[in-house]
């Protein structure tokens, strides 16, 4: 059993629906990322950074991962799904998990904050960070090119990177013209895993208009200087 500490954000998302997608029982603890409950002594203990995710497997006395990518690999290799084992094949996997960890994650939560939670909009931070993410998804774009998935076949990539690159929208990030990404969003959300993961804890509303979305932004602000 494997003990989910989450929230409804892209990073939580990439680990309940690796475990929607690797068929592992767990259970849910929602994480009040507005009550602030990421920085309370019992939460440091097992995440140091005060941030969601986080697992506890129970089966393996009871041994904390944090960080969403450590714990993507973690559960990929607990059960030997969802990365190759031959090492150009595990590389390739990594190799893209890496980008997403380290450019489309990074860059897509810098746009969230600059465009979406600062209530000073400032222009060449929102434009800086929105170009960037375009830039990365024409990365993404042309990988998948001639190929379905960002590796030889689906892995917690895809799953790390679709968890982000689905919210596009609220980032203010354009995907016009890319074809072949396009296409793999549409993939990635009919697999019933996928559609699972993302709502857990909890299903999140559209939020399709203007003055929801700008309630939502203001709530979440507090998190951003946490």
């Amino acid at each position: 059993m494997i003990d989910l500490y989450t929230a409804p954000t892209p990073n939580g998302w990439k680990v309940s629906i690796a475990l929607e997608e690797l068929g592992l029982p767990y259970e849910v603890h929602t994480v009040n990322l507005l009550a602030g409950e990421q920085k309370q002594p019992a939460y440091l203990a097992l995440n140091p950074n005060g941030r969601i995710p986080t697992i506890v497997d129970r089966d393996a006395d009871n041994f904390p991962v944090f960080e969403s990518g450590a714990i993507l690999l973690y559960l990929a290799e607990k059960t030997g799904r969802l990365i190759p084992a031959d090492p150009q094949g595990r590389s390739r996997v990594i190799q893209w998990l890496m980008f997403q960890m380290a450019g489309v994650g990074p860059m897509m939560g810098q746009a969230n904050v600059f465009y979406r939670y600062m209530p000073e909009k400032i222009k060449v931070a929102i434009d800086r960070y929105q170009n960037e993410c375009r830039r990365l998804f024409e990365v993404l774009n042309t990988r998948l090119a001639d190929r379905p998935w960002l590796a030889t076949d689906y892995s917690v990539a895809d799953i790390a990177h679709w968890s982000w690159v689905r919210t596009y929208k609220w980032s203010g990030v354009s995907v016009d013209g890319l074809d072949h990404l396009q296409r793999w969003v549409r993939q990635m959300s009919e697999r019933p895993a996928c559609r699972r993961g993302v709502e857990v804890p909890f299903k999140l509303p559209d939020f399709d208009s203007e003055d929801a979305a700008k309630t939502f932004a203001q709530a979440a602000r507090t998190t951003v200087q946490r």
